[in-house]
């Protein structure tokens, strides 16, 4: 009798599972956690496209604006730069190009007043600029709402799985570890998708946001000093 004991205590034993199983807990879970866990992983791998592409964008970026900062400022005319064939795509291409154009607009007559010129100048690279930062915080958006609401989806997610413990609990009418383990099991499953997708997203769009707000910093740094830089030519007249 003890060793048909031990025989059915070690065949239980071998049957149990050794290490957590996402794909099993997926699988087992209620078709509502399944949803929260499809939708959660789908936005995980969103934020991961984002990081991966807006890396990759702002090394571009930065790498353009300084071979543009540095041939700007040595041609003899930064309007042939800007107008050629080859004409630079960039932020600093734009912003110059933006405030170049409104200098050429204004003065077609003459230069009537100098003051007013400037002025219109400095405005719209200060809108090019503003332009320029925002076209490249768009897609941070997803991320702030992501870190945001992705842990709150997972909760729904574990709440709803706790309450199909309780109900498998009534229904059954047993409240043992093997009625009850298994769909707190995803619940909390769906908790830590949600945490999954939230962090990285969090870390990132505050990283970015930083890049961001130094790029525009330098942004308007250079579109200063080319204001300037048409201050002092419109004083030679």
């Amino acid at each position: 009798m003890n060793l048909m004991f031990l025989a059915a205590g070690t065949t239980g034993d071998l049957s149990a599972p050794t290490r957590l199983d996402p794909l099993q807990l997926f699988m087992d879970a209620d078709i509502v956690v399944q949803l929260v866990i499809l939708g959660l992983v789908l936005a995980s791998i969103w934020v991961w496209t984002i990081i991966v592409s807006f890396s990759l964008q702002m090394a571009r970026v930065d790498r353009r604006s300084g071979e543009f900062d540095r041939q700007f400022w040595q041609a003899e005319d930064p309007g042939k730069l800007l107008g050629g064939k080859k004409r630079p795509d960039n932020p600093y291409a734009r912003i110059a190009s933006a405030g170049i154009g409104e200098l050429n607009h204004s003065t077609e007559d003459g230069v009537r007043d100098a003051d007013s010129t400037r002025q219109r100048v400095a405005l719209v690279m200060e809108g090019q600029v503003a332009t320029e930062a925002d076209d490249l915080a768009g897609r941070l958006n997803f991320l702030a709402t992501t870190g945001s609401v992705a842990p709150f989806v997972g909760l729904f997610g574990t709440v709803w799985g706790i309450m199909n413990s309780f109900f498998q609990i009534g229904s059954q009418q047993n409240a043992s570890l093997s009625v009850v383990a298994p769909g707190i099991s995803e619940a909390l499953f769906a908790t830590a998708i949600g945490l999954f997708a939230a962090i990285p997203a969090v870390i990132a769009y505050n990283r970015f946001s930083h890049r961001v707000n130094r790029y525009e910093a330098r942004m308007q740094r250079f579109a200063d000093r080319v204001h300037a830089q048409i201050g002092r030519e419109l004083e030679r007249g």
